[in-house]
């Protein structure tokens, strides 16, 4: 082998080793990196809240403007998500419940279905397409005009005066959809059970009420609202973080959607096995 081959060699290895150091760094380095900045925030936002309340500084114009913005923004999308849900559970359920001739437990198995996993998934899955973009979009633009820095010249608090407001609004207007899924979700899977499956509305009603608890509707609630937080906390982090112009806006909307999605359905299968722990399933 001559040197100009081992000289070629070489440098092909080291610009391999340095692909792979700046890969690492570039995504894992940097994943860690923005994981530790949110729960940073995450941190010093439900401080700030907190104090701010008991001291009757918070900004509560702008927690209104928020849940009306939000309400606005994610209701209808919501209800119109929440039909095909419960259609959707009806129709596997009351297929799978006719095969093993158990067809009297649909409804307990499609209100449970609904309460338990859909209400909170789709409330969580429409706050981070609607909510969170719109909030990532926002802070980011403010961020690219030199809004924020501004704010912090003046003295103002960003965390304070925008944030705290944007995280209180988007874990109360989760509660709220939550429980409008829950009961949409459950009409729908009624109507379709009885009217087009040939289901009897007493058996429906009867195995929902045997089997369903308070609890249940407790977790689901308890589960919006704690993926409301998530979804409050991604979206301001990526908007207060935008670098790059107009372009940089759009990929912190694109990041907070993508990141928002992951750690719902992460946090939602360790919610779910906790709660499996500790309230087993009830024996009827």
């Amino acid at each position: 082998m001559t040197t100009d081959a081992v000289t070629s060699n070489g440098e092909g290895t080291r610009a391999r080793a340095g692909g792979i150091r700046k890969w690492f760094g570039d995504h894992v380095l940097a994943s860690f990196d923005t994981f530790g900045r949110q729960m940073g925030m995450f941190v010093e936002v439900f401080r700030v809240l907190i104090v701010d309340i008991f001291k009757r500084r918070f900004p509560f114009g702008e927690f209104i403007r928020q849940c009306a913005f939000m309400s606005s923004t994610s209701v209808f999308p919501t209800f119109l998500v929440a039909i095909p849900i419960g259609v959707i559970v009806s129709i596997q359920v009351s297929n799978i419940a006719g095969q093993i001739g158990a067809t009297s437990f649909s409804g307990a198995a499609t209100g449970l279905g609904v309460i338990r996993q859909g209400a909170p998934l789709v409330t969580s899955l429409l706050l981070a397409g609607a909510v969170g973009s719109a909030i990532a979009a926002d802070l980011g633009s403010r961020t690219i005009r030199d809004e924020i820095d501004a704010m912090r010249v003046m003295g103002v608090n960003p965390v304070q005066r925008l944030i705290s407001p944007r995280l209180l609004a988007t874990m109360v207007v989760s509660f709220l959809l939550c429980g409008f899924v829950c009961f949409v979700g459950f009409i729908t899977g009624y109507v379709f059970n009885v009217y087009f499956q040939g289901g009897t509305p007493g058996s429906y009603t009867g195995t929902f009420a045997a089997f369903a608890s308070v609890s249940d509707l407790v977790f689901a609630t308890a589960k919006a609202v704690i993926f409301g937080a998530i979804v409050a906390i991604v979206a301001c982090d990526r908007g207060l973080s935008t670098k790059g112009g107009p372009a940089g806006v759009a990929n912190s909307v694109n990041a907070a959607v993508v990141n928002s999605v992951l750690l719902l359905f992460t946090v939602n299968v360790v919610l779910t096995q906790l709660f499996a722990m500790l309230f087993p399933a009830k024996v009827v």
